[in-house]
């Protein structure tokens, strides 16, 4: 199964060179990289969220193996939709599925279905690929794009998810790709946001999803954030900082209706 970009051109650039003109100017790697098992990273266009995104990235050491969470924004498809095996392509060249994490995951969780029609319009989990294809070019990657609603369900993946890694026996990254609030006044947008991040800071995965759920903060990805969440603290996670914070209006000018977004690392 190959999967064409479905907003390159959009979201990011189509030409390659172009393409690694904005990722050069966003990702400014630093002297020392950490050893993340987690992160929450934006997917708006790269004009607007490129600057978060690439923050975490240019401080994440970025394995050979990557999944990538991200919120089902058109209904299409299973709850729990994982990627069949095959390759991703992007104007950067092809990324493999890692076929042996894939199946464990399928092995280990009865969320998780094989699926390619979520996928097919997406881009919460492709605007993630080119980042980590200019950091790690023999990356594979695990895409699963949730439509799940409860937290009982994060919890149960979270789990899931980290059995399956321990079976995988290799480093694994984890990134749960959210914007945060939506067409907010920017005031409003970052209070709502903060008490989020504060939730997700306190390593407190029930907490942030209640909060958000509760709330009403329209944060696209709080069952990723969820699900990565509980697996990075099954996995040994103590720590989570907040890389960057930002909004479409530092971009954009307009300040009346904002998008928030959030770079968050856990380790």
């Amino acid at each position: 199964m190959v999967r064409q970009p479905a907003v390159a051109g959009q979201f990011y650039a189509s030409d390659p060179i172009r393409l690694r003109d904005q990722l050069e100017k966003f990702v400014k790697v630093e002297d020392k990289q950490v050893k993340a098992l987690g992160a929450i990273v934006p997917h708006a266009g790269y004009v607007y969220s490129g600057a978060v995104a690439g923050a975490v990235y240019a401080r994440v050491e970025i394995p050979e193996t990557v999944v990538i969470l991200g919120p089902n924004h058109h209904g299409i498809g299973s709850r729990a939709a994982l990627f069949p095996p095959g390759e991703w392509i992007t104007p950067l060249g092809k990324v493999s599925i890692n076929q042996q994490l894939s199946s464990l995951l399928l092995h280990n969780s009865s969320l998780v279905e094989e699926d390619s029609t979520a996928h097919q319009y997406e881009h919460s989990i492709e605007v993630q690929v080119p980042f980590l294809q200019y950091l790690r070019p023999d990356v594979t990657i695990v895409p699963l794009c949730l439509g799940l609603s409860d937290y009982s369900s994060c919890r149960s993946l979270g789990l899931s998810l980290t059995k399956a890694i321990h079976e995988y026996e290799k480093e694994v990254l984890i990134i749960a790709s959210s914007d945060m609030s939506h067409y907010q006044p920017a005031d409003v947008a970052h209070y709502e946001d903060s008490l989020a991040i504060h939730e997700a800071l306190d390593m407190n995965p029930e907490g942030m999803y209640s909060i958000v759920k509760g709330r009403g903060i329209t944060m696209c990805g709080i069952i990723p954030a969820s699900v990565m969440l509980v697996a990075a603290i099954e996995m040994g996670a103590t720590k989570s900082d907040l890389i960057r914070y930002a909004t479409s209006g530092e971009v954009s000018g307009d300040f009346n209706q904002v998008v928030g977004y959030a770079g968050v690392m856990v380790y």
